[in-house]
């Protein structure tokens, strides 16, 4: 077994909005996936101990969070949401999709957006290849930001095969266009303790 990823393809995209029904909006928000297809090591087979996908998840994070980033052309701290996703071939189990998410993902993530107080909201499923999943997303440094509650589908095309994992990270350049919901705003956020 590999103690590296073995990845097949690296799939990032952005998604422009410039209209929301009947609103126009002066400048467009932004979304940013990157995936990565990769053999699950554990395909067929029963593993207790899943630290190996943990382990991943690290490498794995730093370098699709930083692609993401990267897409939307931004520095860092510009960032405002994010979110993860993982699918699993149907040779795997939802657990190694828990495994690949685990919160050792969270580090270079957050390391990558200039911050990130707040959960990092996720989605797990077992697909086949070109099956959507809808990535949840939050505001990165308070829950509390209703604007912010939104999310992005993902698919790629020819993944999950069978015995792959996608590992998916979403960041954005703003809320939703024309949020007006209520809640706590980006500009009363204290980003003390992931909430507020």
């Amino acid at each position: 077994m590999s103690e590296k990823p073995q990845v097949r393809r690296i799939f990032t995209v952005v998604e422009e909005t410039h209209a929301d029904g009947t609103v126009r909006l002066s400048t467009p928000t932004r979304k940013a996936a990157a995936a990565a297809v990769f053999t699950n090591p554990f395909a067929g087979k029963y593993q207790e101990d899943l630290s190996l996908l943990i382990q991943w998840s690290e490498e794995l994070g730093e370098l699709l969070t930083k692609k993401a980033v990267a897409a939307l052309g931004l520095a860092p701290d510009k960032i405002h949401s994010y979110g993860k996703g993982a699918i699993v071939g149907t040779d795997g189990e939802l657990e190694h999709c828990a495994a690949i998410m685990h919160p050792a993902l969270g580090k270079p993530m957050r390391a990558n957006v200039g911050g990130g107080k707040a959960l990092i909201p996720s989605a797990k499923k077992l697909g086949y290849p070109g099956v959507a999943i809808d990535v949840p997303l939050g505001y990165k440094d308070a829950a509390f930001v209703r604007s912010h509650f939104d999310a992005m589908e993902v698919r790629v095309p020819d993944a999950p095969r069978g015995n792959e994992l996608i590992l998916i990270v979403v960041v954005t350049d703003a809320g939703r266009p024309a949020a007006r919901v209520g809640g706590l705003k980006v500009e009363e956020v204290k980003g003390e303790d992931g909430l507020r």
